[in-house]
């Protein structure tokens, strides 16, 4: 295991296409939900325990070596919002271009070339990690780190929130992310052997609504 690729894998310039989106965050700074770090705390743990749960699961599972068109079809279902699914796919295939030029594997040709428009992104993530030769905790990490971290770097951007002040709220987030992690990677291990139906499917209604609204506005800062 390479501590050194799971760095380069999570930093935030790592050019995989995450910067132009907010994970929900400008809708929800839009609508009133965030508007200081109290409250921008309480989004991404909210958003932690449900979108970053079930990414950091899907991520963990390819990252163990299940089919990874197995596991797009069961993203696809936990994404009810098409705005999301389009997102992500986007993002999916935003990370294949970098990760096939940073860790050429067999694995990332095979994936990108059953899914020229895009797999989510997560199994991309979990799929990219194991060319790394990362595991699945590894994997789930960086997903439940990129549930939290993007709408914390968003909100700094919508706001002009104190950037000290955001780097606080993921340190304080940090134990619940953890947390987070572990229990996506026990699920994807659980789901070797029971199959994708073991892997949570944590519901965020709001952000679907707010992502299908978001993506109706004729104007806004990021892609989601």
């Amino acid at each position: 295991m390479s501590r050194a690729a799971l760095l380069v894998l999570a930093d935030g310039r790592f050019p995989a296409g995450g910067h132009a989106h907010s994970g929900g965050a400008e809708a929800a700074c839009k609508a009133g939900r965030i508007h200081d770090a109290a409250t921008l705390e309480d989004f991404c743990r909210g958003r932690l325990h449900t979108a970053g749960l079930t990414a950091a699961a899907l991520a963990a599972a390819a990252a163990l070596g299940l089919d990874p068109a197995v596991l797009d079809a069961a993203a696809d279902a936990r994404t009810p919002s098409p705005a999301l699914r389009t997102a992500a796919r986007r993002l999916g295939r935003q990370l294949m271009r970098a990760a096939r030029a940073t860790w050429p594997a067999a694995e990332l040709e095979a994936l990108a070339e059953a899914f020229p428009r895009g797999a989510h992104q997560p199994v991309v993530l979990g799929v990219t990690a194991r060319a790394a030769g990362l595991g699945p905790g590894d994997a789930a990490h960086v997903a439940a780190y990129e549930s939290v971290g993007g709408p914390a770097t968003a909100t700094v951007r919508l706001l002009g929130l104190d950037p000290f002040e955001a780097s606080g709220v993921l340190a304080r987030l940090a134990p619940e992310l953890d947390a987070v992690a572990a229990r996506a990677e026990r699920a994807a291990l659980r789901a070797r052997s029971q199959g994708p139906d073991a892997l949570p499917a944590a519901s965020s209604p709001l952000l679907d609504i707010s992502a299908e609204n978001h993506a109706d506005w004729p104007v806004r800062l990021f892609a989601s």
